[in-house]
């Protein structure tokens, strides 16, 4: 055997990876990573998230959904999910399965009480971020579904540091105030060089159950016109539908109990656009 350079040690066991590795290691093995922003809150964001990835896993697609809202992760609550994340034999966590085609991962998973307040600034928030997806066995996806907090502060920053090829598509509402702030998401995702695959109007419109007449809650084409202007596309407008708040309270899947629904209908279309922009 021959003897160790002077000075020079033999390791009995490899250095651990860094962080940023198994990051890389983890994300090199998801084929899409897209992510769901918005510039303010209120506007549904997190409604979008949830059944986009319901709507692709039913198309048969392994995905994953990655709640990065620190603050106000509301994804678990919305698919219903109980228990805690748990460490797998090869001591990463396990995402929470969903469907046998979606798992969910969320900082809401890791808490014992769920109403405690997550007071951290943004390198705590940088952390754990890069965790859910280095430490977490999400395996071999075709989509992952990030779900960013409103804004363009540490989270959305965050993804846009790790995920080098996310891709993004931003929920707003009709009304002008909301476009405001669409604008400059916009102008965020350009400036740290990320992908937008369009824009998707939520709450457009109302169809009345009993009368057939649709009524403009929040005004109308509003995301059309700044799509247009900004030289993207509009992926879809998703009707108001005060079942899609009632399942999403109740942790319940609104594709599945209301799948005929003009809004089930316009999510599927949206999932389609996303699988042909994606090659798939």
């Amino acid at each position: 055997m021959k003897k160790a350079p002077e000075g020079i040690g033999i390791l009995e066991h490899p250095p651990e990876p860094d962080p940023d590795q198994r990051a890389r290691w983890s994300l090199a093995r998801i084929k899409n990573k897209i992510v769901i922003m918005s510039g303010k809150g209120g506007v549904g964001k997190s409604s979008v998230a949830v059944n986009l990835a319901i709507a692709l896993a039913a198309k048969g697609y392994k995905v994953g959904l990655m709640d990065t809202d620190i603050h106000g992760p509301d994804i678990p609550r919305m698919l219903g999910l109980t228990g805690m994340l748990a460490a797998n034999a090869n001591k990463k966590l396990d995402p929470m399965p969903v469907s046998p085609n979606l798992t969910a991962v969320s900082i809401e998973s890791l808490m014992a009480n769920k109403d405690d307040a997550v007071i951290w600034r943004g390198p705590m928030k940088h952390g754990v971020i890069r965790q859910f997806i280095g430490e977490v066995e999400w395996g071999e996806l075709d989509y992952l579904v990030i779900d960013a907090p409103p804004g363009t502060g540490d989270e959305p920053l965050t993804v846009a540091q790790l995920v080098k090829d996310a891709m993004v598509i931003i929920v707003t509402t009709p009304q002008e105030i909301a476009l405001a702030d669409v604008r400059k998401s916009i102008n965020f995702c350009r400036t740290v060089k990320m992908e937008i695959l369009g824009l998707v109007e939520n709450m457009s419109g109302y169809v009345c159950p009993h009368c057939g007449k649709r009524v403009e809650l929040f005004g109308s084409g509003g995301g059309e016109r700044t799509a247009s202007r900004a030289g993207l596309k509009l992926l879809g407008r998703i009707p108001f539908d005060p079942n899609l708040v009632k399942c999403g309270d109740a942790g319940l899947s609104y594709l599945q109990h209301y799948a005929d629904s003009p809004a089930s209908l316009a999510f599927g279309d949206i999932a389609d656009q996303v699988s042909r922009a994606t090659g798939h």
